[in-house]
């Protein structure tokens, strides 16, 4: 059996994290487990990151929640997801997951004004900032003692 991770005293998995070499799924699958355990914090499954994963590979979070459920472990989850969904090359997945550690959410217009003070709040140059980069340093603020 699976045990859920307590975020409301540590942060979830780094989304850098690789499983089968998804990005992002780890980090999914430990929001899954706490939400369905009750212990998630302000942390939210299937949020706008989660479905960046969900969405390139074509399934809900619904569908991947139903496997946490089961007990799946990450790397049955890795494996579902190869098996479910969208068709991807192992060149795809890596390269998809390549192309979401580099993201910048600076470049995004729509998104930039929030993500410079989010920045700002946290000491991080914005220009220089990827997303990753910015959960991580969230998470580090969020619980300076555990470690992240």
């Amino acid at each position: 059996m699976i045990t859920a991770k307590d975020l409301t005293q540590a942060p979830p998995r780094s989304p850098r994290v690789r499983v089968r070499d998804y990005a992002i799924l780890a980090r999914a699958a430990d929001k899954a487990r706490a939400e369905l355990a009750g212990t998630a914090g302000e942390y939210h499954f299937d949020c706008p990151l989660d479905r960046t994963l969900f969405t390139f590979k074509g399934v809900t979070g619904d569908e991947f929640l139903a496997h946490v459920k089961r007990g799946y472990s990450d790397e049955d989850l890795g494996i579902w997801l190869d098996e479910n969904g969208l068709d991807k090359t192992p060149e795809e997945i890596l390269a998809w997951s390549d192309s979401m550690e580099a993201y910048c959410l600076y470049n995004n217009l729509e998104k930039r004004e929030s993500f410079v003070l989010e920045c700002t709040r946290l000491g991080l140059n914005p220009a220089h900032t990827t997303l990753f980069d910015w959960l991580e340093a969230d998470d580090r603020a969020s619980f300076p003692a555990a470690v992240v």
